[in-house]
């Protein structure tokens, strides 16, 4: 099969194009004929070395971690999904951006959903689930979202309008159109955020999501005076020091049916900035390595 790799690590000159081994799936697994791969922060950040020491990879490696497509191997004790199904999902740290991907948590595709759309739903939304499941019950409350406009913050916006939060989204003043038609309240991250928050939300902040890890987490804390009501999925330097939840990504298909069945209602659309074919892959790590992506980056296999 086609994918692309690296065989050392370093910038985006490593990945190529190759002919590899088809992989196959273990006995609690599925394998997809896939369609398009998410680009994620962690994609590049494994490639370039910078996290081997909390997430050592062997190499060469194939880049990605959730695509979407088509079942066409199933493992042994595998129920509840049939060859042909169209489904999205997640995968090892590695492996997704290939003609062929072995997936450990999966869920239906929303027919509405694009494939590029599905592509780009399984990191972020497993991810905004978990970061907004530790508060409980949304309904009704305010929330404030740091770093709003990015693949993880944006997701977390239209889930909690969906579950009946008011939302206030932080984010660069070229995006606060795209927020607004997320349904967020939009704002400026950076100094006087709790002064503009404050106009915003008069009645007080009740919970506060961190995607950003932009400095800001004691700010975060102070704006709703309850580390416990913080939570945050990129600071993992300060969140343990201020009491913050901590929330790590997890290969959840239930977190990712959740996700399926908002966008079967119409109420979680993935935002995709940009899309690469598999042969523009460095192009499309280049692109996410600068930053300041608004929603996704993925790949076309």
């Amino acid at each position: 099969m086609r994918a692309a790799r690296y065989h050392e690590y370093g910038g985006t000159e490593t990945l190529m194009i190759e002919d590899v081994p088809e992989p196959h799936p273990g006995p609690d697994e599925i394998r997809i004929r896939v369609a398009a791969a998410g680009v994620n922060p962690v994609d590049w950040k494994v490639r370039n070395g910078s996290a081997r020491d909390v997430i050592p990879v062997e190499l060469p490696a194939i880049p990605g971690r959730d695509a979407v497509g088509v079942v066409d191997e199933i493992g042994d004790e595998v129920r509840g999904v049939s060859i042909g199904d169209r489904v999205f999902g997640l995968g090892g740290i590695t492996g997704a951006t290939a003609e062929l991907a072995v997936l450990s948590a999966w869920a239906p595709a929303s027919a509405a959903w694009s494939d590029e759309e599905a592509a780009g739903a399984g990191l972020a939304a497993v991810t905004a689930l978990g970061g907004l499941e530790v508060f409980g019950s949304l309904k009704g409350r305010t929330l404030l979202v740091e770093g709003a406009a990015g693949g993880v913050g944006s997701a977390a916006v239209e889930i909690a309008v969906a579950q009946g939060a008011t939302v206030i989204g932080t984010a660069g003043e070229h995006n606060h159109a795209f927020l607004t038609a997320l349904g967020a309240r939009a704002t400026a991250y950076g100094t006087g955020l709790a002064e503009r928050v404050l106009a915003l939300a008069p009645d007080g902040i009740d919970f506060v999501l961190d995607t950003a890890a932009s400095g800001s987490l004691s700010d975060l804390v102070a704006i709703v005076g309850d580390p416990t009501r913080v939570s945050t999925i990129a600071d993992h330097v300060n969140a343990p020091r201020l009491g913050t939840h901590l929330v790590n990504a997890r290969n959840d298909s239930a977190l990712l049916a959740t996700a399926g069945e908002l966008g079967r209602q119409g109420l979680y659309t993935p935002r995709i900035e940009r899309s690469y074919p598999l042969e523009q892959i460095a192009e499309a790590h280049a692109f996410s390595e600068r930053g300041h992506v608004r929603g996704k980056v993925v790949v076309r296999i």
